[in-house]
């Protein structure tokens, strides 16, 4: 029997891995059985960090032009997104009891800040401290793509941001970032996403349901 409690799901991988797909997936099987919930993104989740959100997705550097953002600036844009996120939309659904359910959240700024970009874990770390306010995921899915999947999935995308395009050696390496981070972690799934169909689609909403004690 399903009790009204607050709990945080999380989606991560690389970009056209499918974690958009079976957020909205999952945010249906469980509004089929009244889990009240609400579905959100980061970068992103409050019109205030959507607005930094089109700034750091811009594809800001065009060929010719060497000026971007330091690395750090850009880690410290994400993580001004996240901060408006957990104040005004996390942790009020959370309050209220609500299922939360989020494409992309901490694990993707350290597999592409940290492992990606050599930004200081520390540095993050330091600012998590303050931001987060004791709020983690109760359950992480990665989703594991290969190579040729990821490719096709990002050709089919009508609109590109500057992270759909990075070289395949980059999402190669970040995906391997995504699954050394979860390795031994027993909230952690690690599944294969490359077909992306309903089968993982019922796999992901079992786990779930057995965590929310859902029949």
């Amino acid at each position: 029997m399903y009790k009204k409690k607050p709990f945080f799901i999380v989606f991560e991988g690389v970009e056209g891995c499918g974690k958009s797909y079976q957020s909205q997936k999952l945010k249906k099987n469980l509004e089929k059985k009244g889990i009240k919930l609400v579905l959100t993104r980061e970068p992103g989740g409050t019109r205030s960090a959507e607005s930094i959100r089109r700034l750091i997705l811009k594809d800001y550097f065009n060929k010719g032009k060497k000026e971007k953002f330091d690395k750090y600036t850009d880690t410290l844009l994400y993580l001004a997104a996240r901060n408006e996120h957990i104040e005004y939309k996390i942790k009020p659904a959370l309050k209220k009891g609500k299922v939360v359910i989020c494409d992309r959240f901490i694990d993707s700024t350290l597999a592409y800040q940290v492992y990606g970009k050599q930004v200081d874990r520390n540095f993050i770390d330091h600012i998590h401290k303050f931001i987060l306010k004791g709020i983690k995921p109760n359950i992480t899915f990665i989703l594991k793509v290969s190579s040729k999947s990821s490719k096709l999935r990002l050709k089919k995308r009508r609109t590109k941001n500057r992270y759909d395009n990075f070289s395949q050696s980059f999402y190669t390496k970040a995906q391997k970032s995504f699954l050394q981070i979860a390795k031994n972690k027993k909230n952690y799934f690690v599944l294969e996403s490359s077909l992306n169909n309903s089968d993982l689609e019922k796999k992901i909403f079992s786990i779930v349901c057995k965590y929310l004690k859902i029949k």
